[in-house]
């Protein structure tokens, strides 16, 4: 009977061993299998062969000066996909059976004259790879199941998501996400990540709005020791550290015009320069942005520079916020009820609470949700949560409506501290909410925020 992977396609054979006529005597034996045998006869030639990556080598425990354990060691660094069965002399049998413990599938004594047992032999082993290569398979697959099962949802609009980041499991293009703050844009970045083939690889988030502006360039590109004040050691810089995995860059919209222009170049290049260094370094990097900016007006402003817009949004991915996807709140409800409810005396929660959250707009989307059932649950006194329990969360300060100064000496100050606590009233003190309102970026907010005196919730 054929091997199994041989069934549709012939499969292929490295012959190891530097015998010209066993080689010979080899190759007829099985040349009418299905099999495409090809040979090598020393170590530079087993390195070129390895670079085809054969389903299979029968190899022979002695090839020049080295010895079964280094070539085995050998293929399965350089082929791990691929079976090995040795082949062996009487007084090396010992030999073969390390080699076996070692990683090869079988092996076989010379000379090797029955060709019935040599087929069998190789067939078994192209099934054992074909199972452990389907095995692989399955258990990436699974992790990509677990990395979406995190992704809990109902709506149509998020469903899209989810197919979306199927889709992309064997695609390396940029991605951009695009929603309010508090939808999920880490939560998708993360699946996104988690389900390609750079999951095996580091997940590195970076909020560009919360880099200081004086050193964002050395966090990102990394730097040299003595590049600058204070630059004590070298640094890898973030992109580095993602080396053959996803940078999750958060609130792009907030990088200034340098690193705009800098950030592009690494994304064309493929390549950093840290501060202080003569030459560029190569990196493998997937990137991932989000930001709760509209950037195509960012570009139309000339804040944002379109050519690193359009190299960002190779596949763009939009979250709703959770008033247009109301039906993901009962299943979010519960997830977070389970989740936060661990250890907690409530069991349950009476329909009412889920009509009062269904009510609600929800300004700080998910994370706000979130963050009130956590709330309630920790402060609920019986074991089922309570209209009650939620309004009691719910009922925070309001700030202080801020009229514009009016009798005093004309200051931009006092105008400025005004604008500020109304923009955050109206965004009910969320601060992303507020600087969007107020056409700064988050990190600006902060900062007039922290001059002027301004508590934030």
């Amino acid at each position: 009977m054929p091997p199994v992977e041989a069934r549709g396609a012939r499969a292929s054979v490295l012959l190891v061993d530097d015998e010209p006529a066993l080689v010979r005597s080899v190759s007829r034996m099985i040349c009418h299998d299905d099999f495409d045998v090809r040979d090598a006869g020393d170590s530079a030639a087993l390195d070129r062969e390895l670079e085809r990556e054969p389903a299979l080598v029968l190899l022979d425990l002695k090839l020049g000066e080295s010895s079964g354990l280094d070539l085995l060691g050998r293929i399965r660094a350089r082929s791990p996909d691929t079976e090995v069965v040795v082949m062996t002399g009487y007084a090396s049998v010992d030999s073969a059976v390390e080699c076996m413990r070692a990683g090869a599938f079988d092996y076989l004594e010379k000379p090797l004259q029955d060709r019935h047992r040599l087929v069998e032999t190789l067939g078994r082993a192209l099934e054992h790879r074909r199972l452990r290569m389907r095995n692989r398979e399955l258990e990436g697959e699974l992790e990509r199941h677990s990395a979406l099962a995190g992704i809990v949802c109902q709506s149509p609009s998020m469903k899209r998501v989810v197919r979306t980041i199927r889709d992309l499991a064997n695609n390396e293009s940029n991605v951009l996400i695009q929603a309010e703050s508090g939808t999920g844009k880490e939560l998708v970045a993360r699946a996104i990540h988690e389900t390609s083939r750079r999951r095996d690889g580091p997940f590195i988030p970076v909020d560009c709005g919360a880099l200081p502006e004086g050193i964002a360039e050395g966090e990102l590109f990394g730097y040299e020791r003595g590049a600058f004040t204070g630059a004590v050691r070298s640094a890898a810089g973030l992109f580095r550290s993602a080396e053959g995995g996803t940078l999750f860059l958060d609130e792009v919209g907030e990088l200034v015009p340098l690193l705009q222009s800098k950030l592009l170049r690494a994304l064309q290049e493929r390549e950093v320069k840290p501060l202080g260094a003569d030459a560029p370094v190569a990196v493998d990097v997937r990137i991932v942005a989000a930001t709760n900016r509209d950037l195509p007006v960012e570009v139309q402003a000339g804040r944002f520079r379109s050519d690193l817009f359009y190299r960002l949004r190779v596949v763009p991915i939009e979250l709703a916020p959770l008033r247009e996807r109301t039906e993901d709140i009962p299943l979010l409800a519960a997830h977070f009820l389970e989740v936060h409810g661990r250890g907690s005396r409530v069991t349950g929660m009476e329909p009412c609470v889920l009509e009062l959250l269904l009510s609600q707009r929800w300004p700080g989307n998910v994370r706000e949700l979130e963050n009130t059932l956590e709330a309630a649950l920790a402060l609920a006194p019986g074991p089922r949560l309570t209209a009650a329990d939620l309004e009691q969360d719910r009922a925070k300060p309001e700030l202080p409506r801020a009229p514009l100064p009016s009798g005093v000496e004309l200051s931009l100050a006092a105008y400025e501290h005004a604008c500020l606590l109304e923009a955050l009233r109206v965004a009910g003190g969320d601060v992303p909410r507020a600087a969007r309102l107020l056409g700064i970026g988050r990190s600006t907010l902060y900062r007039k925020l922290g001059r002027q005196g301004i508590p934030t919730q």
